[in-house]
């Protein structure tokens, strides 16, 4: 008797298992998705808005730099700002660079600043400086490329003191390859010696015409 109603309890419990088995499935399936929803940042992340977002800041960035430099980021994907403090980056007491030379930086979008002597291509140090994105939650704390590079500018421009002093300074190599910041320098020199060609055949086609 109590083998009988042992093996009915098995025979049972399995039928059960069999009909719950698929139910249990299906919850957890949904269970693992209502997680990756919450976990995941880019649930609800239009593809599109980043590219819309660097199309906008691009726009932004032409509004406010010159047609030079506008051309420069357009064409070689950074900006050279010139330096404007007494004593240079990261030198004092003779209120001089090296060999009279002024002073300049490279802006790249989310890279250091790096600061360099433009007749001797000398690279001096690297300026760490972040812009946070603060519009979220869309999976990414960075702004786009050219807000980035604008920010920067900005900053540069208009309070260069401050930025190198609040920045974390290095010597250059720490995040920028040396070799490829040189080859921008070279890049930049062939640009600038281009245009400047286009200039005089542009002036001169224009007093013979």
């Amino acid at each position: 008797m109590l083998l009988a109603l042992s093996a009915t309890a098995i025979v049972i419990v399995a039928l059960l298992w069999e009909v719950a088995w698929p139910r249990l499935v299906q919850l957890t399936e949904r269970v693992k998705t209502a997680r990756a929803r919450v976990d995941d940042p880019t649930v609800g992340y239009d593809p599109g808005r980043e590219r819309r977002a660097e199309q906008r800041a691009r726009q932004l960035l032409r509004s406010c730099v010159n047609e030079e430099e506008w051309a420069m980021y357009r064409d070689l994907g950074f900006l050279r700002v010139w330096g404007g403090l007494a004593d240079g980056p990261g030198r004092g007491g003779n209120g001089a660079t090296r060999d009279g030379a002024p002073y300049a930086y490279l802006v790249y979008p989310h890279k250091p600043v790096v600061a360099f002597l433009p007749q001797t291509r000398e690279l001096l140090s690297e300026y760490c400086v972040e812009f946070p994105d603060e519009t979220r939650p869309y999976g990414s704390a960075r702004l786009p490329d050219s807000d980035d590079v604008l920010a920067k500018w900005m900053a540069l421009t208009g309070d260069e003191r401050r930025l190198i002093s609040e920045a974390n300074m290095h010597l250059p190599g720490r995040q920028v390859d040396p070799t490829k910041v040189r080859r921008d320098l070279w890049r930049l020199h062939e640009w600038e010696r281009d245009r400047l060609r286009r200039a005089e055949r542009a002036a001169r086609q224009q007093k013979t015409a």
